[in-house]
């Protein structure tokens, strides 16, 4: 399915949906919607919405929230690009990668997100990482399930909570160390209850 089988409205949709995904990392609501479209009734959105929902661009997700399932590539530019998750909030108890934790898919070139490995995309949150260049607010692109080095920057679960730190190990311990010009943020020192999640690849500034 590509942008032919949309109206016009509704390519406007998914591309103010795509982009309000990553400025902020979520689908944005009904009422943002209505705004950036610039109609005055929320059922216009609602329509547009429901039409996304069966064309397969959109997805109602069990909590009522929706998901981007995929964005308005021609088929020749869909062989060069991959469509990588953007992952939510991690909830605790629940595998990063799980279905309800996908916010929507931001599409990729294979260049960066090289095949076959599986990546997805991590908001950062606050300024452990600012002195790599990892702000507030950037999604970053993390290759999942790598197997990290001394020194890569990773995705960790830390108390069912994902950070981003640089690794280091020695032995039977791990170090993930911060880089940031805020000096409350400590290195976390770590034997077992963590799971790396994956090695970050880049980041992409917010918008």
């Amino acid at each position: 399915m590509n942008k032919l089988d949309l109206t016009e409205n509704e390519v406007k949709a998914v591309r103010e949906i795509r982009n309000g995904i990553m400025q902020t990392g979520r689908v944005p609501s009904m009422r943002e919607l209505m705004s950036s479209l610039g109609y005055k009734s929320p059922r216009s959105a609602s329509l547009i919405i429901e039409n996304l929902i069966n064309k397969g661009y959109l997805r109602k997700k069990e909590d009522g929230g929706l998901q981007f399932m995929r964005n308005l590539q021609e088929d020749t530019m869909r062989a060069q690009t991959v469509d990588v998750p953007l992952i939510g909030t991690v909830s605790c108890g629940m595998p990063i990668m799980a279905q309800e934790n996908i916010q929507g898919r931001i599409s990729v070139s294979v260049q960066i997100a090289r095949p076959p490995h599986q990546y997805f995309f991590l908001k950062a949150k606050g300024d452990s990482m600012n002195l790599k260049e990892i702000y507030d607010g950037d999604l970053v692109l993390v290759r999942q399930n790598a197997e990290p080095k001394n020194g890569d920057m990773v995705v960790a679960l830390v108390d069912e909570e994902a950070t981003i730190k640089e690794f280091r190990r020695a032995g039977e311990t791990v170090v993930l160390t911060p880089h940031s010009t805020n000096k409350k943020h400590k290195p976390i020192i770590l034997t077992k209850d963590f799971q790396v999640q994956g090695v970050v690849v880049t980041a992409i500034p917010k918008g």
